[in-house]
């Protein structure tokens, strides 16, 4: 019934910046929270950052400063812009949302990027 479609990974050298885009489609009514998580090699899957419907912002601590979430909500759209992209920031990176559809609210994830920073 909903889903969800990132873009925008790839490789980028350290210092460079990536923007990932996730679109939400099919019988949805509303959306609540968005969010990008990550999981690197051999690593659990971590919280990156959130933005809520009117635009509340939750950042991870190894983020600040240096990405930055926003939303369309017209578009049903998060986007995560990347900068100072570090080798550590590898990963494979997912979108989740809390939509509503006509089945009631439910939490959906993305099939997720690969985010690769290496020179």
């Amino acid at each position: 019934q909903v889903q969800l479609v990132e873009s925008g990974g790839g490789l980028v050298q350290p210092g460079g910046s990536l923007r990932l885009s996730c679109a939400a489609s099919g019988r949805i009514r509303s959306i609540s929270r968005m969010g990008w998580y990550r999981q690197g090699p051999e690593k659990q899957r971590e919280l990156v950052a959130s933005i809520a419907y009117g635009g509340t912002t939750y950042y991870a601590d190894f983020v600040k400063g240096r990405f930055t979430i926003s939303r369309d909500n017209a578009k049903n759209t998060v986007y995560l812009q990347m900068n100072s992209l570090k080798p550590e920031d590898t990963a494979a990176y997912y979108c989740n949302a809390d939509c509503l559809s006509p089945s009631g609210w439910g939490d959906y994830w993305g099939q997720g990027t690969q985010v690769t920073v290496s020179s």
